[in-house]
This record gives C-alpha cells, sequence and structure tokens, in this order.
C-alpha cells in the first residue's frame, strides 16, 4: 500500500505566506505605537510631575513670604504709638499684601501656562 501524497497548492502557501508576513508587519506597527504611546505618557508624566513639584516649592515660598510680612505687620501695630498709626500701618500692609497676592497668582498663571505646553 502506497501512502497518498497531498500536495498544498502553490497558490495557497504563497497566500498563506503573505497573510503571515502581513499579520507580522501589522503586529509590528500595533507594538511600535504601544511603545511610542508608552514613552508619551511617560513624557507627559515627568512634564506633570516637575510642574506639581515646582508649583509646590512656589507654594511654600509664598506662604514663608506671607507669614514673615504678617508677622513683620503685626510687630509693627504692636509698635504703634497711637491709634492713627496703626491704621496707616494697617492701610499700607492691606496694600502690599493685595500687590503680592496678585503677583504670586501672576507666577501661578505662568506655571500652569508653562505646563500646558
Amino acid at each position: 500500500m502506497s501512502n497518498p501524497s497531498f500536495e498544498i497548492p502553490a497558490e495557497f502557501r504563497d497566500f498563506a505566506d503573505k497573510s503571515v508576513d502581513q499579520a507580522r508587519n501589522a503586529f509590528g506597527t500595533i507594538l511600535n505605537g504601544a511603545v511610542k504611546t508608552s514613552e508619551q505618557f511617560r513624557n507627559s508624566a515627568s512634564t506633570v510631575q516637575s510642574t506639581l513639584h515646582a508649583a509646590m516649592l512656589k507654594s511654600l515660598d509664598h506662604a514663608k513670604t506671607n507669614a514673615d510680612t504678617t508677622f513683620d505687620y503685626a510687630q509693627r501695630v504692636v509698635r504703634a504709638k497711637d491709634v492713627r498709626e496703626a491704621f496707616e500701618i494697617q492701610s499700607e500692609f492691606v496694600k502690599t499684601q493685595f500687590a503680592a497676592l496678585q503677583a504670586q497668582a501672576k507666577e501661578y498663571g505662568a506655571l500652569a501656562q508653562n505646563a500646558a505646553h
């Protein structure tokens, strides 16, 4: 008894070979896209982390500056010779603090704008 041989047609083998190549290329494209997305995510996360750290340091600096200014104000008020001088000191303090808060808000705005880019 002889074994019958079954031959796969050349067209079918060519088609299968091309299909495997196309699948390999498609998978490579998907994998490359995933790697690029991962790198972009890492870069974005790094930028966000860096910006948050800068904002935190800026907040601590502003807190110290505002506290020092407030303690200086309190010390000047308790050393005032009369009520009129105390009111003048308070008026000056309110003006300078308002200006300082505006400047600080601009700094936070600049940080946010840099993070957006």
